[in-house]
């Protein structure tokens, strides 16, 4: 059973960090591609990040240069870390199993609320 948890959200000042980490079951990171996915309050879910199982990562215009998405293949865990946050960036962030050419969600975690005040 697919399971996907997220951690580490939480309330930062405009130009703080956070690290949020998505611990899987039931599958192994290291040979799926994974994603994270974010949701402002009255907005469209939007794609943020995608990882492929050999490495390549690729993100929104929005956050290129400021966060970094990885994975630990022993741990089983998806990271995001987050620089230089704006109050944009806050919204409910999802990590997701993706299907790998569309980057479609096909299992999603409950998600962690970020939330930056400027």
């Amino acid at each position: 059973q697919v399971q996907l948890v997220e951690s580490g959200g939480g309330s930062v000042q405009a130009g703080g960090s956070l690290r949020l980490s998505c611990a899987a079951s039931g599958f192994t990171v290291s040979s799926t591609c994974m994603g994270w996915f974010r949701q402002g309050e009255g907005k469209q879910r939007e794609w943020v990040s995608s990882i492929l199982p050999s490495g390549p990562t690729s993100y929104t215009d929005s956050v290129k240069g400021r966060f970094t998405i990885s994975k630990d293949n022993a741990k089983n865990t998806l990271y995001l870390q987050m620089n230089s946050l704006k109050p944009e960036d806050t919204a409910y962030y999802y990590c997701a199993l993706i299907v790998c050419r569309t980057k479609e969600a096909k299992y999603r975690g409950q998600g962690t609320q970020v939330t930056v005040s400027s």
